[in-house]
């Protein structure tokens, strides 16, 4: 006769099993897009944990498109399958163009029934794709934005206070994404050439994601229009200027809730 425990244990064993089916529908990514048409988005999450894994805390979803270098961010709450897939949702309505592709590492955050349903359940469906495991280079892309765009600016203190979300995202669909966007430029690898024992690498002239949608001719006029119309209207020393106070105001109250947590622990 099988015990309660027994029984306990095979439906333990059985709820491993979808992690492998919901690998099997998303593929891994083999250069099968064309990069030079923006819509190809790498995605990743940073995680504002400071020294420690446990607990609740800030993610920032961020992507970036392949073409054009156009960055997008998102705080949630976590990495709870709903939030990562309502802060993808946010980003897609944000961008400029529609997406046709979607690149990720094998977090739980990214390969679940939630987002592959809402890139799959859709008259156009887009291309959702996984690296490879343990591979990083995968997502040059985006693991170098996670720098650039994130850490640099934010840092790597532990946000464990769920009003940052609220206020990480006022600033992320604001001054974040007119700066990055419209203001900072960045090259692009084209080529890479093996000479001897050394490889050369020719990038192209340094161009903002603004330019380069500008440029191309998979955008359409009006978006161009619009775009134009913005870029018109910012004013880059002013947008840093408020970036800055709106980044102060995060980091004051993550030290307010360090030294808190250090006067009641005493």
């Amino acid at each position: 006769m099988v015990s309660d425990r027994a029984k306990c244990n095979k439906i333990g064993f059985a709820t491993t099993k979808p992690g492998a089916i919901i690998k099997k529908h998303i593929p891994i990514k083999t250069n099968q897009w064309d990069e030079s048409i923006p819509g190809f988005l790498e995605a990743d999450t940073v995680a504002h944990c400071g020294n420690s894994m446990a607990g609740m805390f800030v993610f920032t979803l961020n992507c970036v498109d392949i073409a054009s270098g156009w960055v997008e961010q998102r705080a949630v709450w976590g990495k709870g399958e709903t939030g990562v897939k309502d802060a993808m949702e946010s980003i897609e309505n944000a961008l400029p163009f529609p997406i046709l592709g979607f690149d990720c590492d094998n977090g739980s955050e990214f390969l679940n029934w939630h987002l592959i349903k809402f890139f799959t359940d859709r008259k156009r469906p887009v291309q959702f794709t996984r690296s490879r495991p343990y591979h990083k280079n995968d997502n040059a892309h985006i693991e170098n934005k996670n720098w650039t765009n994130v850490r640099q600016y934010i840092g790597y203190e532990r946000f464990e206070d769920a009003r940052l979300v609220d206020l990480l995202n006022d600033l992320y669909q604001n001054e974040w994404t007119d700066y990055f966007n419209f203001f900072i430029p960045s090259v692009k690898l084209i080529e890479k050439k093996r000479i001897g024992s050394k490889i050369k690498k020719i990038h192209d002239d340094a161009s903002t994601p603004y330019q380069r949608l500008m440029k191309s001719r998979h955008i359409e006029t009006q978006t161009k229009e619009r775009l134009k119309a913005k870029f018109e209207t910012l004013n880059p020393f002013d947008i840093q200027s408020k970036m800055f106070v709106k980044i102060k105001k995060i980091i004051k109250l993550v030290n307010e809730k360090k030294q808190y947590e250090n006067i009641t622990q005493k």
